[in-house]
């Protein structure tokens, strides 16, 4: 199953719901909700910086990934970045293929 990293910033509004809910809470709640989409949780941490959440799920394909990050952040109370995760393997497959592409202006 492909793998991604989901990255996760909290509105105002999104950390008063996190303070009502506790960590714990929205960890068992946002996990629940991802195994309904057929997404597994790898690994789930709560951080500070620009992220307040950080995820690594193995969802079945793009689409359900997508899904995910259009449903929880169209709440408005977080904003949330998906990013494809690929092995080394997988790169290595893409660094064999062969693209002809001709930069611009040359």
């Amino acid at each position: 199953m492909p793998k991604f990293l989901l990255q996760g910033s909290y509105t105002a509004e999104g950390l008063k719901g996190l303070a009502k809910d506790k960590a714990t809470g929205r960890k068992a709640s946002v996990t629940a909700a991802l195994q309904t989409a057929g997404v597994m949780v790898e690994s789930f941490y709560f951080s500070f910086g620009s992220d307040d959440v950080v995820l690594i799920v193995d969802a079945p394909d793009n689409a359900t990934a997508t899904a995910v990050s259009i449903a929880v952040s169209s709440t408005g109370l977080i904003s949330l970045h998906t990013t494809p995760l690929l092995t080394a393997t997988e790169v290595d497959a893409a660094l064999a293929k062969k693209v002809t592409y001709t930069p611009p202006g040359r």
